[in-house]
Parts: C-alpha cells; sequence; structure tokens
C-alpha cells in the first residue's frame, strides 16, 4: 500500500512506489458507463524473501453514483523491532458515467522518526490543491514537479484500481493494456501495464477463481532525484508482477498480490483475506 512502511529502510521507496499499484487504490483505462455497486473487505500480508514484516487492511465501497476506499497497515514481526511504521491512506470520489473520478486522497505514515501527513484535492483529474505536513526540504538535485504534471493524473489509491470496458468476463487480458499518470503529492510518475497471464487464487478466507497477472512498469516523470538507487532499480525493473482480481456487482478489479524482486529476495503483498459482494442497486421511492 502506497504510503505503508512495510519494508526496510533500503527497500521502504520501493516499496512505497510500486505499491502505488495497490493503495489504495480506478484507472480509467477504457472506461465505459455502466451501474454497478460492489463493496471488498480484504486483509493483506507484506513478505520478504518469505520472512512476514508487515500486515494491511483494505475497504472498497462502489456504489451508483460514489466510491470510496480505506487502506490502513503496518510492520510487523522482527522487522517492526528496528524499522517499525504504520500508516493509513484514503480516497473518495463520483462515479462518472461509469468511471470513478476520485475528488480528495488523504495519506498518514508514521515511523520512529516522524509523522507525515498528505492530502490532495482534485477535480476531473486536475489536482486543485495539495499539501505535505511537515513541508519537505528543498533538494536542488530533484525535478520540479509544474503545474503540468498535476493536470490528467490519478491519486495513488484510486489509480491501483483497474475498471475494464465491455461487457464480457472483466478478468481478461484487456485489463492489463494502458497506463495511468499518477501523483501522489510529491512526486509524479506513470505506471504501465502489459498483459502476462490468467492463474487462480485461493484466499485463506474468501474469493478464489480466475486473476489476471500484468507485468508492472514505473516511469518516474517529476519530483524525484535522478541519482537515487532506488529510483533506478525500480525504473530498470522488468519483472514486478501484480494480479487484479473481481469486486463482485462490478467491472473494477483490485490486486490481489504484488511481487516485486529485490537484492534481498522477492517482495511480496498478498491478500489472505479478500471478501467481495455485489450491492443491489437502489431502487427509487414510489408514492
Amino acid at each position: 500500500m502506497h504510503t505503508l512502511p512495510l519494508f526496510p529502510p533500503r527497500l521502504r521507496s520501493a516499496g512505497r512506489l510500486a505499491l502505488a499499484a495497490v493503495s489504495g487504490l480506478v484507472l480509467a483505462w477504457g472506461a465505459a458507463p455502466a451501474a454497478a455497486q460492489g463493496k471488498l473487505e480484504a486483509q493483506y500480508e507484506a513478505s520478504l524473501a518469505g520472512i512476514p514484516v508487515g500486515r494491511g487492511a483494505w475497504n472498497i465501497d462502489i456504489q451508483d453514483d460514489v466510491f470510496s476506499a480505506a487502506a490502513s497497515g503496518g510492520t510487523t514481526g522482527i522487522l517492526k523491532s528496528f524499522a517499525g511504521g504504520s500508516g493509513t491512506g484514503a480516497s473518495q470520489g463520483r462515479i462518472v458515467n461509469g468511471a470513478l473520478v476520485a475528488t480528495a486522497y488523504q495519506a498518514s505514515t508514521t515511523t520512529s522518526k516522524k509523522t507525515e501527513e498528505i492530502h490532495i484535492t482534485l477535480d476531473k483529474g486536475n489536482v486543485k490543491e495539495f499539501g505535505i505536513i511537515p513541508e519537505p526540504p528543498v533538494d536542488a538535485d530533484r525535478i520540479v514537479v509544474t503545474d503540468a504534471h498535476r493536470k490528467g493524473v490519478f491519486d495513488p489509491m484510486t489509480a491501483s484500481l483497474v475498471r475494464v470496458s465491455g461487457t464480457g468476463d472483466p478478468v481478461s487480458p484487456e485489463a492489463c493494456h494502458g497506463s495511468a499518470p499518477v501523483f501522489d503529492g510529491r512526486m509524479r510518475y506513470e505506471l504501465k501495464l502489459d498483459f502476462k497471464r490468467m492463474e487462480n487464487v485461493k484466499a485463506e478466507k474468501g474469493y478464489h477463481g480466475p486473476v489476471v497477472v500484468c507485468a508492472l512498469y514505473f516511469v518516474p516523470v517529476a519530483g524525484y532525484i535522478p541519482d537515487r538507487p532506488v529510483i533506478k532499480y525500480l525504473a530498470a525493473q522488468r519483472n514486478i508482477e501484480i494480479a487484479f482480481a473481481p469486486v463482485a456487482g462490478t467491472r473494477v478489479l483490485v490486486p490481489f498480490w504484488l511481487k516485486i524482486p529485490t537484492p534481498l529476495g522477492p517482495a511480496m503483498l498478498e491478500a489472505t483475506s479478500f471478501i467481495t459482494t455485489a450491492q443491489p442497486p437502489r431502487v427509487a421511492k414510489t408514492q
């Protein structure tokens, strides 16, 4: 989850950037009008080289005309003793012609050293207001984020959800087509997907069935320091994979697992509980 410090210090930034794909988490890749409602209650476990290092929860509610998503998590096990941290994130918005259009994003991250708060207000994909508390120091080596970079973007959580157009099964290769421009309050980057394969999964509780596995590519645009090793590493990666599962009653897909190769072994975020239910459409009252 984008804002949650679930990895050791040298990998934490990589986790934040790549886990934008699960933050909270709707890409307008081929969005088309469709009225649908559904809910998701999911629990995730993060691991590094097979060792559990964090847990998180993600709740999503999609209604006729509005949606909301909220995530929380933190470090666990031995990692907690030397890199403890926790965080929350949330996104809210409207459903316009079947597409999820965010209006607000908030995130909070707490570590042993500090607490950071981020908020973004959007209007039709354009950032109207944003802020980080405390304000980060100015770094001359950081590529400046311009006003143009903050237009036509998604917040990290909304960008984590993929909406598939059409009337066929949304769990299909079509879910892995396209890219998303993301602004997280500090950095502007692109997330690109390519289809890799179909698989079947079985959560410990809840969903069991097909997922579509996509290759995930991270492309930094602005707001980053080019010489940072973690940026270079993520941008060069061609083996990051993400698997999407459906939210019942909708054409929205949500990350079920995410795998990131690291020098210390694979970093993995995977759903242990994935409970999703379709909601009946609201019926107008009649006299």
